[in-house]
C-alpha cells in the first residue's frame, strides 16, 4: 500500500503532500517531510532510487523516489509493493503533469496545487493505485475542467440575476 505521495523541492520545501495512511503520532507533516527530505537528499545521484526507513510508529517504509530538476518525487511505501511498479507509477505521474502543464514546473505545482491533487487521485486513492494510463488521466483531468467552466459559467449567470433584481 501506499503510504504517502511527497513533492518536495531541492531546498526540502514540500510543493505537496498526501498521506493515504495515519501520521505516527511522534511525527507532524513538517518534522516527517524533513525527515524523508533529509533521507534522500544526502545520497548521491549514482545511487538507486530505493531506501528502506524505518520511521516510529509506521514502522519500515521503503522510499521510492525519482529526481527531476529541482524536484524529488518521492512514494513512501510498505514492504508489499514493487519497487519497480513504483517508479513505472512515478513516471507516470511526471508525464501527466508534464502533459497537463505543458513542461510542469515547480511554479505550476504552487499556483495550481488543486490540478496537481486531481491529476494524483485519478492515479492513486486510498493508498492503492487506480490508474495508469496517461491518456485515461488526461481524458479526466479535461473533464474536469470542462465541469469547472460550466459550473463557473452557471453561477455567474445566477450573480447577473441577482444584481438585475
Amino acid at each position: 500500500m501506499i503510504k504517502a505521495v511527497l513533492i518536495i523541492n531541492n531546498h526540502g520545501l514540500p510543493r505537496l503532500q498526501k498521506y493515504f495512511s495515519p501520521l505516527p503520532p511522534s511525527h507532524t507533516p513538517p518534522t516527517l517531510t524533513r525527515h524523508i527530505f533529509n533521507s534522500i537528499a544526502s545520497r548521491p545521484d549514482s545511487f538507486c532510487n530505493y531506501l528502506n526507513l524505518h520511521i516510529e510508529d509506521w514502522g519500515d517504509v521503503k522510499l521510492i523516489y525519482r529526481h527531476y530538476a529541482t524536484l524529488y518525487f518521492v512514494f513512501a511505501v510498505d514492504s508489499q509493493e514493487s519497487d519497480l511498479g513504483i517508479l513505472d507509477l512515478i513516471q507516470v505521474f511526471v508525464e501527466s503533469l508534464d502533459k497537463c502543464f505543458c513542461n510542469v514546473c515547480e511554479l505550476d505545482l504552487i499556483f495550481h496545487s488543486d490540478k496537481v491533487h486531481y491529476v494524483l487521485d485519478e492515479i492513486v486513492s486510498g493508498g492503492m493505485v487506480l490508474e495508469t494510463n496517461i491518456s485515461m488521466v488526461l481524458e479526466s483531468v479535461r473533464e474536469q475542467g470542462k465541469l469547472g467552466k460550466s459550473s463557473l459559467r452557471m453561477g455567474e449567470g445566477k450573480q447577473n440575476d441577482v444584481y438585475r433584481r
